[in-house]
């Protein structure tokens, strides 16, 4: 009986030495918590950790907006070619009458087109004369004052253009002096000298008038008519 005892007693201090031993190598198995690594976040690097995870991005700034086109610089005494869409006469227009005109043959500046064909011009008469009825010439004169670009309507200063009808003084004489040999001629197939001075001057007065109606001709720009100016000043267009 004392026997049993004894091996009962034996066994339990094994199995209590088992214990333990299991729980001591349990203890050193398991790797000592970092405190700091414990309370270091996801988005947070520990103490002495390279990177920037976790800070914000600088802000990215925008782009520039590029720089306009510069418009197109037109030389002083640069020619502009225009086509007349009227006829222009001295003899029915007063100075400061305007008329419409469309550019014959696009401005180029640096081989880019700065004045398209078709664009329109604006045409005023600067000054005008119409025939005399017995003497005298007639004087037209007109220029360019705008002209319209892509919708946009730009004043110019240009050069003129003139046109000039001589008088017919000479002829007027001529058809005098023989309405005056005419009307000689009737007074005297009519009573005589006294008749012949009477239609001598019946005559010439007859003369006078026939050269007062059938006067001269006036100076004239036609219609479709090619003409052109230079630019007096330089011009600044947009593209």
């Amino acid at each position: 009986m004392k026997r049993n005892w004894t091996i009962f007693l034996v066994a339990a201090l094994l199995i209590l030495a088992g214990c333990g031993k299991s729980a001591d190598n349990s203890s050193q198995t398991q790797p000592a918590a970092n405190p700091s690594a414990a309370n270091t976040t996801p988005n947070q690097a520990a103490p002495g950790a390279g990177g920037t995870t976790g800070q914000a991005a600088p802000a990215v700034e925008p782009a520039a907006p590029p720089e306009p086109p510069k418009p197109f610089e037109i030389a002083e005494g640069t020619p502009l070619t225009v086509v007349l869409t009227a006829t222009i006469n001295s003899k029915n227009v007063t100075a400061g009458q305007e008329f419409d005109a469309t550019v014959a043959s696009p401005v180029s500046v640096n081989e880019e087109v700065a004045i398209p064909k078709g664009s329109p011009v604006k045409i005023t008469v600067v000054n005008t004369k119409k025939q005399g009825a017995v003497k005298g010439e007639a004087t037209l004169t007109i220029k360019p004052v705008a002209i319209t670009v892509r919708g946009k309507e730009y004043p110019i200063g240009a050069s003129s253009v003139s046109a000039t009808e001589k008088g017919k003084g000479k002829r007027s004489a001529v058809m005098t002096g023989g309405g005056a040999g005419v009307g000689a001629l009737i007074g005297g197939l009519a009573g005589g000298g006294k008749g012949a001075a009477i239609g001598a001057g019946v005559g010439a007065v007859g003369g006078l008038a026939t050269a007062a109606g059938t006067g001269g001709k006036n100076a004239e720009f036609a219609a479709e008519s090619r003409l052109t100016f230079k630019l007096t000043h330089s011009l600044t267009v947009d593209r």
